[in-house]
Order: structure tokens, then sequence, then C-alpha cells
């Protein structure tokens, strides 16, 4: 990370700052990066910064955690849809069953109907056949009339027998009569029955099948659905592995590089490597808002104390306590306007910050970043912003960014 130029040649601030040209060029070169990573491929060119390329591989590690998490959230919804489905299923089927009980006893309604039709055929036609038989022997005379069986009655019995004789005849043509008209109409009725058993068959027959399709499409839609969540995460996650091994290798050789400086005799204070120059140095593994910090420290860390300075834009040739904290605060985005010192006592969240915290009061603001000391009294002790150690704690607010 290159060190920023003395303030007074920046560009607007809200314009053209070079923190955010630099940002979004960093944005670009991550996401090529990732992209490079998840591909297994070389890091692009232009990302030469180790700590860049280990930021990229994080970045890419939490997008396919993510995914794997939606890829799991989608598994457990399928699942549980399969389980809806199948409790649908066994519901329907149920009611199937009961619908197959009831196409069974219209099959066998239908079966009692046409036999019954049969035996009304066969009836209708057996007394078609002795009613035309009666009517035929009545026609040519061969039944006896009631002249006849009187003149030809061998006395009082056999008159009377006779004369029963007849009326048994009579009541018989009757009731073949009699029968004919009504199985001619339990002909027509059964005939109507039968008609209606046949459409009701079809219908529940209809219906049936209707439900099974839907079924079965249900079940095969999230069955699919499944095995296609379930391919994707198994990809994510075979990614996954490959990219923590990947970042291992990163942060294995980033440990290695540090080792390698601190053996050539940069200086090393408080676990804090300084360049030759006397400027502070980001430790590895920090964090990329740090670093901004660092490098907008850095660039005026030797420029004079001015009452005010830093205020009325952050161009200046000289900063106050709260300026000098608004600027290199600003270069990582934390601030998009100069503070005064009582404004950081409600700045960020309260307590001290993993990797910066700011101490403020009414009166007076300075910070540690990284283990560092950034103050305007340190300024006037040794002609730098940057100290190890010291600095004023008593009546002052402890605060710090989210996340650092």
């Amino acid at each position: 990370m290159r060190a920023i130029g003395r303030p007074n040649v920046f560009m607007p601030f809200r314009h053209r700052h070079p923190w955010v040209l630099r940002a979004a060029a960093a944005a670009g070169a991550v996401g090529a990066t990732v992209a490079a990573l998840l591909t297994g491929g070389p890091a692009p060119s232009g990302a030469a910064s180790l700590q860049d390329q280990i930021q990229a591989a994080q970045s890419a590690k939490q997008s396919l955690q993510s995914a794997i998490s939606a890829d799991s959230t989608k598994i457990d919804q399928t699942t549980g849809g399969l389980h809806a489905a199948q409790a649908h299923l066994a519901s329907l089927q149920s009611e199937l069953s009961q619908r197959e009980a009831q196409l069974g006893a219209v099959q066998t309604q239908l079966l009692d109907a046409r036999t019954h039709l049969l035996d009304l055929e066969n009836l209708l036609e057996r007394a078609a056949h002795a009613l035309s038989a009666n009517l035929v022997a009545n026609y040519e005379g061969t039944q006896p009339n009631l002249v006849s069986v009187v003149l030809e009655a061998h006395g009082f019995p056999d008159l009377l027998e006779k004369l029963s004789f007849l009326r048994t005849i009579g009541s018989q043509d009757a009731r073949i009569v009699d029968s004919t008209r009504l199985a001619k109409a339990e002909v027509t009725r059964q005939a109507d029955a039968l008609g209606k058993l046949e459409l009701r068959d079809q219908r529940l027959t209809a219906v049936v099948l209707a439900q099974r399709n839907q079924v079965a499409a249900l079940q095969d839609a999230l069955l699919r659905e499944r095995i296609k969540a379930l391919g994707n995460r198994a990809s994510n996650a075979s990614r996954l592995g490959s990219l923590n091994s990947h970042l291992d290798a990163l942060e294995q050789k980033a440990a290695a590089q540090a080792a390698a400086a601190a053996a050539t005799g940069n200086a090393g204070i408080g676990g804090i490597a300084v360049d030759t120059g006397g400027m502070v140095q980001p430790p590895p593994g920090a964090p990329a808002a740090v670093r901004e910090v660092i490098a907008a420290g850095n660039a005026i860390a030797t420029l004079p104390y001015i009452w005010g300075g830093g205020h009325a834009s952050f161009q200046a040739d000289g900063y106050d306590c709260s300026g000098s904290v608004s600027y290199a605060l600003a270069a990582a985005g934390l601030v998009s306007a100069p503070m005064v010192s009582g404004d950081f006592e409600s700045w960020g969240e309260p307590g001290p910050g993993r990797w910066i915290t700011v101490y403020a009061n009414a009166g007076h603001v300075w910070m540690e970043v990284a283990g560092w000391r950034f103050d305007t009294v340190a300024l006037a002790e040794d002609g730098t912003r940057w100290a190890q150690g010291g600095g004023e704690f008593a009546g002052f607010v402890e605060r710090h960014p989210a996340g650092l």
C-alpha cells in the first residue's frame, strides 16, 4: 500500500479523493481475484499485494459459505415440501381408496342392473308369448265360452267346475297383461338407472386419474428441485475445500514474508514493523481499513499543528487533534467530513476496538491504531504524531468503528 502524498495536492475530497479512487480500483481487483480463485486460475495482474489476495480469498470463502447456506435452506424447504406432499398424498390415497370402493360398488351395481334387466327382458318375452297364445286360442275358438260351458255341462257340479276354469283363464290373462305392462315400465326404469350408473362410473374414474397425476407431478417437481440443490451444495462444498487450502497457503506465505522482513533488519516495536523512514507499517493480517488509516496517518504524521486545521477542508498545511484523526479515518471511509473533538464522544460504537480505539472529550481527541498511538501531543514531543505508549485516558470516552 503506497503512502498518501501531501494533502495539499489532493483534488476535492467528495469528488475525486484518491482514497475513493483507490477503493474503486481495489474493488475491481478483488472481484477479479475472487473470480480467479473460484476457477482455480492465477491471480490477475495488478493484484501484487499478498494481503489483497488473502482478503479476496476470504471474500470468496464467505460467498461460497453463503451459497452453501442458501442451498441448505432450499434443501430444507424441499424436504418440508416433500413431507407435506407425502402427507397430501396419504390423504389423497385415502380418498382414492374410498373412490375405488365406490367404483367397485358401482361396477357391482352395473352387473346387478344388467342381470336384472336381462331377467326383465326374459319375463317380458315370456309374458308376451303367453298373452299371444291366449289371444290366438281365443280367436280360433279353441277355448270354451260361457254359453258352450252351460250347454255342454253334465250336471251342476260339472257346470261349476267349468265356470271356475273360465274365471281362472280370465284372471291369468289379466295377470299376463299387468305383468307385461309392469315389465315394460321396469325395463325402462332400469335402463335409465343403468345409464346414470355408467355416467357416474366414468366421472369417478376421471377424478381418480386426475388426482393421481397431480400428486405424481408434485412429487416429481419437488424431487427435481431437491436433487438440483443437493448438487449445487456438493459442488460449492468442493470449491470451498479447495479455496480453504489455497487460503491456508496464502496465509503461510504471508507469515513467511513477515518473518523474512523481520530477519532483514526491519525493526519490530510491540509486534508492529516500522520501516527505515520511520513510518508505521500495517501488521500482517490487518484489514484494508486499518491499512488505509495508517497510510493516511503517515501522510500527515509530521505536518505542523494548526488550530482548526483540516476542518474547513481536508486539504490543509497542518491539522489540529480532531482534524488529524478525521483525516486518517476519512481515508478508510469511516467519517465523511471533518469532526470536532466533542463529536467523537458519540461516534462509532462504545468501548475499545480490536484495531482502532478513539479517545475523545470536548477538548481533545486521539486514537490508537494497531497498537500505535496517533496524537498531536506526540507531535509536540517527538516531531511525529505516531508514538508507542503514552496518551491521556482519564476523562476520555472510548469509541471504535463498527467491526474494527
